[in-house]
């Protein structure tokens, strides 16, 4: 527990980008104070969410291989994946193609470090 605030949130991102990654880790936890785990690649994320069960996983949209629209195919197909919440992280424009997908949401990129975990609390309907 996080005191008042409730229990610890578990995150995974997936970007291929490090210091995105990095980025969104240490805001998550710095501010948000989310436990977080990474991946570099739609085929650890799928992974990763079977062995974990991340109350969300924010992915980049646009990654080398296995894109996010195709990891979240994959994971909405998974017995063991298919509840946990998606939010696309992305910095194309046209996000119109996703709404009623089943994402949870879209956040753009660049984000707000100071501000993520709060973006992320109102997509889902936490408490920030």
């Amino acid at each position: 527990m996080t005191g008042v605030t409730g229990p610890v949130r578990r995150v995974l991102v997936v970007d291929d980008d490090e210091l995105l990654r990095e980025v969104a880790k240490a805001s998550l936890e710095l501010v948000g104070g989310w436990s977080v785990s990474t991946a570099a690649s739609g085929p650890e994320a799928e992974e990763m969410a079977r062995a974990e069960h991340p109350d969300v996983i924010m992915m980049d949209v646009m990654m080398p291989g296995q894109d996010g629209p195709t990891t979240f195919a994959q994971l909405r197909e998974d017995e063991d994946t298919r509840d946990i919440p998606v939010i696309f992280l992305t910095a194309k424009n046209n996000t119109e193609g996703w709404h009623g997908s089943g994402l949870a949401g879209v956040i753009a990129k660049p984000f707000d470090a100071m501000r993520l975990a709060a973006q992320v609390s109102r997509l889902l309907g936490w408490d920030a």
